[in-house]
């Protein structure tokens, strides 16, 4: 059987909220079967909480922002894609701020707090949404898609013109059937651009960037003195992101998502797509593990 997992015990961390310029401690805690993943704003007085769901992500401006009875809890698509790469399906995600920290830029640091609080599986069968026909969201010339697909792929297209992007691939295609995320995706940090800071400050965003949470690029190259982590991160960065994204379904999908210029506000449009069509999805769990796709053998008992 695949099982539902958790964390074995708690894990802390401090950081900074990327767009707030917060500080903000972080709480990761294990919770029981069936919980799902619970956000809970710890700095207020009710401690309000909330399971995650699409229909919470009610800001997409630079990040996936839940947002509950003029509660927030900002930058959550890192975060996210740690709990979809390793399998975590019920954790309680204590913060102080109104932000997540953006630790990095990546998804690595939070996979390094999961790792070492450990990982349990729990008595009970793991859930995943199965795509059944394909659904689709457009804008303009950006399309989101998901089509049936016993495992899961991901395939992303991004276009920039701008020297840096010209030497790099702008399109990536992974089959998790094949592909380990730790290695190949959770290090691609979030990347920005010199002239955006004005608009960024101007509207709140950014207070916390810096060259130790995000590529940053001028008019002709990367700044950072280290330069990339990847040939291509900056489209792997892009898949992270719509990995966390679409894991904010609350359950791994088992699909093929194809994306061309897609942001949160796409990806979190697409998910809202499916739901909407009863017969475009369903639930799916496995009793044994020879009856699940090669993709989630990594979700396994014991398995990371």
């Amino acid at each position: 059987m695949i099982y539902q997992r958790t964390l074995k015990s708690p894990i802390h961390a401090v950081g900074v909220g990327l767009h707030s310029g917060e500080k903000v401690e972080l709480t990761l805690s294990p919770a029981p079967a069936d919980t799902g993943i619970v956000f809970r704003r710890a700095d207020l007085p009710e401690r309000p909480s909330f399971r995650v769901g699409p229909d919470l992500v009610n800001d997409t401006r630079l990040s996936s922002t839940l947002v509950k009875d003029g509660v927030r809890v900002a930058t959550i698509e890192h975060l996210m894609s740690a709990f979809a790469g390793l399998g975590i399906d019920n954790v309680l995600v204590d913060v102080t701020a109104s932000e997540m920290p953006i630790m990095d830029g990546s998804a690595a640091p939070f996979l390094y707090l999961i790792q070492q609080a450990g990982v349990v599986d729990q008595k009970a069968k793991k859930r995943f949404v199965r795509v059944k026909k394909s659904v689709e969201a457009v804008e303009g010339d950006k399309w989101v898609r998901l089509h049936p697909h016993e495992g899961y792929k991901v395939k992303l297209t991004i276009e920039f013109k701008h020297p840096a992007f010209q030497k790099s691939a702008q399109t990536v295609e992974l089959d998790f059937a094949q592909t380990s995320y730790i290695k190949e995706v959770a290090r691609a940090r979030t990347f920005g651009f010199m002239h955006e800071v004005e608009y960024m400050r101007t509207n709140n965003l950014g207070q916390g960037g810096s060259m130790e949470n995000a590529i940053v690029l001028d008019e002709y190259k990367v700044l950072n003195q280290e330069g990339l982590r990847f040939e291509d991160e900056f489209v792997r960065h892009k898949v992270l992101d719509a990995i966390g994204d679409l894991y904010i379904l609350g359950h791994p999908l088992i699909a093929s998502f194809e994306g061309f210029k897609s942001g949160h506000a796409m990806n979190n449009k697409l998910l809202r797509v499916l739901l909407a069509d009863p017969d475009a999805w369903e639930y799916a769990s496995f009793d044994s593990p020879e009856d699940a796709p090669s993709s989630f053998h990594r979700y396994l008992p014991n398995q990371i």
